[in-house]
């Protein structure tokens, strides 16, 4: 059976319609998971402080209860079924405009989404993660649900200027700094979060026992550097790749055009927040602000800069 373009888009239309479903439903699970540790974080506190009033008593170890694990397993198995259905919508996009399928902003977000994804599955195989799946699953579900709703673009050729071998290099380098830059983003709101709850010391309140609830702050500060360490020298790499193919379609390497600014301030927001880490007095709480920042300019750099702000680069359409 022969499959032309458009059974391609539109394959690849289903696909992405049936990733935000399980993506949702991984959202739900996510959610229910949550729900019963923070449920759980008060009482076990509360028990194990008791219990740690007896002066023979042994050191308490507390574990999230069997169902709560259930429903994270549920939700992990969910994300990476929703992960396989956005990939074969981005591969199916890609057979049906015969290119590199993140030539438009469209493609681009389900793209972002896909490296957001494919980063925190990594992460997670690593690390003790899965506490924040809810908050990276949302930001992939409102990612989609935008992509869908207000950004689509039918498949089709490219401009003229995107023309080029520098598309793949250049924007692949980008979508892959930006989806480990989004779990470095959710690791280091969490971390936040969290420095506060364990300043306090409390977690008798409801917003108490949802950060007592999250890992460490040591665990979430590693998730977090490691993630950012791990993207910068790529966005690094695209900026200068940009650079490079800037040169070869307008004749200058650098002209200060408002995606290119952007692109240097996001750049000098995490180049800042590395800095601040490695000294002392900085690091922590406020190199954390930023990374946020950083994640703040690269997100405008995309959204904003492509729909309010003319330059040489308004071409990627909606």
């Amino acid at each position: 059976m022969m499959f032309d373009a458009q059974t391609f888009a539109q394959l690849s239309n289903g696909l992405v319609y049936s990733a935000i479903a399980v993506y949702a439903l991984a959202l739900l699970a996510y959610a229910a998971e949550t729900a019963g540790r923070v449920a759980t974080t008060g009482t076990v506190g509360a028990d194990s402080q008791a219990r740690s009033r007896l002066a023979d008593a042994a050191p308490v170890v507390d574990d999230p209860p069997s169902r709560s694990r259930l429903l994270g397993a549920v939700g992990t198995s969910l994300t990476v079924l929703a992960f396989g259905l956005n990939l074969g919508g981005v591969v199916t996009r890609g057979l049906a405009a015969g290119r590199a399928p993140w030539g438009n902003m469209y493609e681009f977000v389900l793209v972002c989404a896909l490296a957001a994804a494919a980063a925190y599955l990594a992460f997670l195989s690593r690390r003790p993660v899965r506490a924040f799946g809810v908050w990276i699953v949302a930001v992939v579900l409102l990612a989609l649900g935008l992509a869908v709703t207000v950004l689509y673009t039918p498949a089709g050729d490219l401009v003229p200027v995107l023309d080029s071998y520098w598309l793949v290099i250049h924007v692949a380098a980008a979508i892959t700094a930006g989806g480990v830059f989004t779990v470095g983003a959710v690791a280091t709101a969490l971390f936040l979060v969290r420095h506060r709850q364990e300043r306090r010391g409390t977690a008798q309140e409801p917003r108490g026992r949802y950060a007592a609830s999250l890992p460490t702050t040591r665990t979430l500060e590693q998730v977090a550097h490691t993630a950012h360490i791990f993207a910068f020298p790529i966005w690094t790499f695209a900026v200068i790749a940009g650079a490079i193919w800037a040169e070869n379609s307008w004749g200058r390497y650098w002209g200060w055009d408002p995606k290119e600014t952007w692109a240097f301030i996001t750049w000098v927001c995490y180049a800042a927040h590395l800095h601040a880490q490695a000294t002392a007095g900085w690091r922590g709480v406020r190199a954390s602000w930023f990374a946020l920042a950083g994640y703040a300019a690269f997100l405008f750099n995309f959204f904003g800069v492509n729909l309010w702000i003319t330059g040489l680069h308004s071409y990627a359409g909606v």
